[in-house]
């Protein structure tokens, strides 16, 4: 061995050593024993390993297993994953080497752990379904996400030695969905350090700059936090309170994220500092009580900021963090953030759940936790969703602040915010938001779009005869709410391509026929269908009928088919109209796509074409096609500047979807109109109506409606009955926004 190998093992076992003498959860030797064999075990496995710094690779899963002890507060089974968690995928050993040595509990947490390994190693599809599969280990095992954290902790501690293009890619995935992980779990301290880990490798000179800023008011931030602090000592300590206290500055990245957010300069932000007051609770007091007591003891020295104070001890974050924040006026006219904890408060703060389950009673429930969980395994249940559009959904709700709402018998819901009425609905039961059709927020009758706010109590209205429409998806933001509405879609569309099918197999008994490719080769585009399940579809909804079968079948049948079809149909046969011609060769069919996940096409904000408009197509790099109307300025454009771009287009018949449509009316504003409008809209046409906006002004009214129509002899029918009304004078569509 030379004098470097056995510098090297020193060393090693100097760290191995600090791991198991300040192991805080080894209760006995043989848990001692445990972890001893599973280092051996890793230090076999990765020997003439070397990390990318050039030191013996079992340094890393050393520094993971130090994490997940002393920083969060796991126990052995998790130390002992954490040592031999890169074994399976970085070295021959298998699985089953694991089990046989170290039992099946730990054998899931490094299988979980392994599966995660490649998340971001691939193209994105496939990023996103690993992704997935670690958070089915999440719902099962939540060690294996908080082992992965610290095991990402380290390896951005340690990100000097890499090339600069993975330092950005690395820190990329960091902020992207490690970070909110960890803020979701309730891990603070690692995700402040993840965020400025993260900040330093993304934007080095921005850090620089922000680092040197906070060094340089060191010394005014000491005298500041001394002088606001010791008329609050000396009146806790009158007041028999047992504390400690401590100032800080907000974070790197925090103060980062504020510049950019309000667009302001580092000298700009008024609330740099923090105290945090870590109180010792008193037996039999409530600790809210007590959070509440100090809060009225530093609010008789400094005036409190009324927009600043966030109350978690009477609701939890969903994380499980409690405090009482208060923001209020100090010396020199500066805001300073006041937070206020109990000693169990401070650790689950720290260390998140992992603290919250020393603290949880016998039997009692993790239920903010359980609660996330649930959602996640919803999620997961859901065969349908597209990987890459869970993997944004659920960045969402890790990233997303809560709000805290009241069903009408005082219930407390958590929900994202910027959460609707309609997601609230989801929230309660599929069922009722599946038959929504308003809400009640404190008592006033609002539509289910309403963004709901923290206090808002509410109540859902619903009715058996409402169906769940696609535009509904425009309504909600939270993931549970929109796998419920696809879904209610999706079975909405298998019946009808049940009801369909059964009515084509009827019709062609009565000719003594059965569905065969032949006969569909001829009903596909004879119906403009592009597949039997869209055929049937359009039969099911009533779109087409079948009245002219018996024409479309005979039409260009070769002649020994012609006697057959003749022969089993009759001469009435012959009879009847042309097909509708097919579309030339090169023409885009916009057909009624009812799954989001087989359009290959997008309909134009610009000018909002809807069926039946006179429509042409630009085909992306990606080969999506945009659809806008022929006339609209951005089409024009288009087709002067990337012609080799634009293509023809043609509409299917559009019955089932239904298109947003802005009309612009005006008229005497005689007394009953505006009722005899929305009667003929709503009642005679049932159109259904977004919004209204008419408003009258010395005799005459004018205004908007938005309404949702299938296609433009729907729209055409909706103005002739609008002009027929007395009163109106001139109703036109509005067809473009720019």
């Amino acid at each position: 061995m030379t004098v470097i190998e056995k510098t090297e093992q020193e060393l090693i076992q100097s760290q191995f050593e600090d791991l198991l003498n300040n192991c805080t959860m080894c209760n006995s030797e043989a848990d001692k024993e445990l972890i001893t064999k599973a280092f051996n075990f890793a230090s076999e496995a990765h020997r003439g390993m070397r990390r990318k710094s050039g030191e013996p690779y079992i340094v890393h899963p050393i520094a993971v297993a130090k994490i997940v002890n002393l920083e969060i507060g796991l126990g052995v089974k998790s130390i002992i994953a954490a040592l031999l968690h890169d074994v399976v995928e970085d070295t021959d050993y298998t699985l089953e080497d694991i089990e046989s040595n170290f039992g099946p509990k730990i054998t899931l947490l490094i299988d979980g752990l392994t599966k995660i390994s490649g998340v971001f190693d691939n193209k994105s599809s496939l990023q996103a379904e690993n992704f997935r599969k670690m958070l089915l280990t999440l719902s099962n095992d939540v060690r294996v996400i908080i082992i992965k954290l610290a095991d990402r902790l380290h390896n951005m501690r340690t990100l000097d030695s890499l090339p600069r293009h993975k330092q950005i890619k690395i820190a990329g995935e960091t902020i992207y969905l490690f970070a909110p992980l960890a803020h979701r779990l309730g891990l603070y301290a690692i995700k402040t350090e993840l965020e400025d880990l993260s900040l330093k490798y993304r934007y080095p000179k921005i850090y620089d700059e922000i680092v040197a800023k906070i060094r340089d008011n060191e010394e005014k931030r000491v005298n500041l936090i001394n002088k606001f602090s010791m008329p609050i000592i000396d009146k806790l300590v009158k007041n028999g309170i047992q504390f400690q206290l401590s100032g800080r500055p907000k974070s790197i990245y925090s103060v980062w994220n504020k510049m950019q957010q309000k667009n302001v300069e580092f000298e700009e932000i008024f609330d740099l500092l923090a105290i945090r007051i870590v109180f010792t609770p008193i037996a039999g007091i409530p600790e809210k009580t007590q959070c509440w007591n100090i809060y009225s003891l530093i609010t008789d020295i400094y005036p409190p900021r009324p927009d600043r104070i966030r109350d978690w001890v009477s609701t939890p974050k969903a994380n499980g963090y409690e405090a009482l924040h208060v923001t209020v006026m100090g010396p020199y006219g500066k805001w300073i953030e006041v937070q206020i904890r109990s000693h169990r408060m401070d650790e689950i703060a720290e260390r998140g759940f992992a603290a919250h389950w020393k603290y949880k009673e016998p039997g009692a429930d993790d239920k903010e936790l359980d609660k996330w969980l649930k959602k996640i395994r919803e999620l997961l249940e859901n065969p349908s969703s597209d990987a890459l559009e869970f993997l944004d959904e659920f960045k969402m709700n890790l990233f997303a602040s809560e709000i805290f709402v009241f069903t009408p018998k005082g219930q407390i819901k958590t929900l994202p915010a910027g959460a609707t009425a309609l997601d609230f609905a989801y929230e309660i039961h599929t069922k009722i938001g599946n038959t929504a059709i308003g809400a009640k927020i404190n008592h006033h009758l609002t539509a289910l779009s309403h963004q709901l706010q923290s206090g808002d109590q509410v109540e859902i209205i619903t009715s058996e005869n409402q169906k769940v429409k696609r535009e509904l998806l425009d309504y909600v933001i939270t993931v549970k709410a929109k796998s419920a509405i696809k879904a209610a879609l999706k079975a909405e569309t298998k019946n009808r391509i049940e009801v369909g099918k059964k009515l084509l197999e009827e019709k062609l008994q009565e000719y003594k026929l059965q569905p065969s490719s032949r006969i569909f080769k001829k009903l596909l585009p004879a119906y403009e269908a592009g597949s039997k399940d869209e055929l049937y579809s359009k039969i099911g909804s009533g779109l087409v009928t079948l009245d002219d079968l018996k024409k479309i079948l005979k039409k260009n049948t070769k002649s020994k088919w012609i006697k057959y079809w003749d022969l089993s149909l009759g001469s009435a046969f012959s009879k009847g109209k042309e097909d509708p011609e097919p579309a030339p060769k090169g023409t885009f069919v916009v057909r009624e796509e009812l799954d989001d996940d087989e359009k290959n096409y997008t309909l134009a904000k610009c000018c909002n074409p809807i069926p039946g408009d006179e429509v042409i197509g630009y085909k992306d790099e990606f080969d999506t096609v945009t659809i806008h109307q022929a006339r609209c300025n951005e089409a024009v454009r288009l087709a002067s500047q990337q012609g080799n771009r634009v293509i023809p287009v043609k509409w299917t018949k559009h019955k089932i979807l239904a298109y947003l449509v802005t009309i612009a009316l005006n008229g005497y504003d005689r007394f009953g109109v505006y009722n005899n409008i929305t009667t003929v809209i709503s009642k005679e046409l049932s159109v259904n109506i977004r919004t209204i906006n008419l408003h009258g002004h010395d005799g005459i009214f004018e205004g908007t409606i938005e309404l949702y129509v299938h296609n433009t002899l729907d729209l055409n029918n909706l103005v002739m009955n609008l002009m027929k009304i007395k009163g109106v004078e001139s109703v036109h569509r509005v067809e473009s926004k720019e």
